[in-house]
């Protein structure tokens, strides 16, 4: 049996592959980090949370990766973990750029030392073509990071690269466009989206604030890319790839469709605020996918207006279910604006 590592198991890309690997017949380790309340509910939601086995692991600290590495000695390791909201990485440079760039290196060196043998799939991200100039961005386009999360992701590109050839390490390179679910956290902006659609539809809410709706995204979903990650580690020579939908739509263009869904006009409801706008945007992305399809199999299925759909018809369901007091895995509890809405409703019914 072979045996898989994922770092960041918690996120919404780690829930979908362990589902994916314990499908193939993986044992799953995944590390999570020791917090007070430890955010599971991506793994109860898609009823795998007693089928893995979570192991504590800081991505601060070399000496808890080894020892990870020691217990589980996987086949494959697949290093999720990252400060992975954009906006945030302006606020918290550092300790960012300490998780999401030198806990990639703190991260090959443990590889190194004691488990050599390991597959490192690394998740790199569209950001780091940051605000460019060209049509299409495929793995041989500038890299030009236009944010603190965007450079730290160059630093774990670079140093996996250097790695590879430096120490005969099998560590590959995915670099993922942006990539949505049900499962994406509230503080990006298509699930921001996705759940103030459906409050709205609901009378919870009356308006919804954002920032820049005029940017330009590659997006696709989740569940498909994770399969991608299995494949660059099944390849027999580390490389780096591309994974996109070779298309791009406005944040304009998801609110359209996010509120078509429930018969809404977004005008309506729609502020825009300087306040969430980023120092510096990336206006446009648009991935060519192409190397990935010709040497991995690989390629987008589920396209733009379907992804905004399952979006929003499942925040949709979670809301009604909770209306009518059913109890499930969610996220809404994790953050305060939601949980003030929560907790108000809770207080009303007694």
């Amino acid at each position: 049996m072979k045996k898989a590592l994922i770092t960041g198991i918690t996120g919404q890309d780690g829930a979908y592959l362990a589902d994916f690997l314990l499908k193939k017949g993986y044992k799953v380790y995944g590390t999570y980090r020791r917090l007070s309340t430890p955010n599971f509910w991506r793994l109860q939601y898609l009823n795998i949370f007693d089928k893995v086995e979570l192991l504590p692991m800081d991505m601060l600290d070399s000496y808890s990766m080894i020892e990870v590495l020691k217990l589980a000695q996987p086949n494959e390791l697949y290093n999720l973990a990252a400060q992975s909201f954009v906006g945030a990485s302006f606020e918290q440079a550092i300790s960012s750029t300490e998780v999401t760039g030198l806990g990639v290196i703190r991260l090959l060196e443990a590889i190194r030392l004691v488990s050599p043998d390991t597959k490192l799939y690394q998740a790199s991200s569209s950001e780091m073509y940051g605000d460019n100039n060209y049509e299409l961005q495929d793995e041989l386009t500038e890299l030009a990071p236009s944010s603190p999360y965007a450079a730290a992701k160059v630093l774990g590109y670079n140093t996996v690269k250097i790695y590879r050839k430096g120490y005969q390490l099998f560590a590959s390179n995915g670099i993922l466009f942006n990539h949505e679910s049900p499962l994406r956290g509230l503080e990006f902006v298509t699930r921001k989206i996705s759940n103030a659609v459906a409050k709205l539809k609901l009378g919870l809410i009356d308006k919804l604030e954002l920032g820049n709706i005029y940017s330009f995204r590659d997006w696709g979903y989740a569940p498909e890319y994770v399969e991608a990650m299995w494949l660059v580690l099944q390849k027999e020579i580390p490389d780096d790839y591309v994974i996109a939908t070779n298309s791009t739509h406005s944040v304009k263009d998801f609110l359209n469709l996010a509120f078509e869904c429930v018969d809404l006009n977004w005008n309506d409801y729609v502020l825009e605020k300087d306040e969430f706008k980023r120092p510096l945007e990336v206006n446009y992305l648009k991935g060519d996918f192409g190397k990935a399809e010709k040497y991995l199999g690989w390629k987008p299925k589920t396209e733009f207006k379907e992804l905004v759909k399952i979006m929003v018809e499942s925040d949709l369901k979670r809301w009604k279910d909770w209306q009518q007091g059913i109890h499930f895995p969610w996220d809404a509890w994790n953050y305060p604006s939601e949980k003030k809405l929560l907790s108000r409703k809770i207080q009303l019914d007694h």
